[in-house]
């Protein structure tokens, strides 16, 4: 257990790397009312959600980054019908935080990650 908390700690600080990049497309996402519930998925191999907005090779970091919404994911059933409000309620405010679908070692998890 203590590993896995070491590993979530180290993931954590490995993605404020790229808080600024992440604000700025939710920014856009919110303006431009695309959803009001943007997702930013983070992985390491080719998936098929989001729109790509960060590519590892290209920003030589350990992620590739795709913005996404819960419209997506519920379109995709990533999130179910009846789980839909459960995730508005855990949903963090978009002026404090960004929320983060990582894929990683530790499996596929929500992170909110304050601004």
């Amino acid at each position: 257990m203590a590993e896995d908390a070491e590993k979530l700690l180290q993931l954590e600080n490995e993605l404020k790397v790229y808080r600024n990049v992440l604000i700025k497309a939710q920014d856009i996402i919110m303006t431009k009312d695309v959803s009001k519930y943007p997702i930013f998925v983070f992985h390491q191999h080719a998936i098929e959600v989001g729109i790509p907005i960060v590519e590892k090779k290209k920003s030589k970091g350990n992620w590739n980054i795709h913005a996404s919404s819960l419209e997506e994911f519920h379109s995709k059933s990533l999130i179910p019908s009846e789980n839909i409000d459960k995730f508005k309620e855990a949903y963090k405010d978009t002026d404090t935080h960004l929320c983060l679908f990582v894929i990683s070692e530790l499996g596929a998890q929500f992170i909110f990650l304050e601004q």
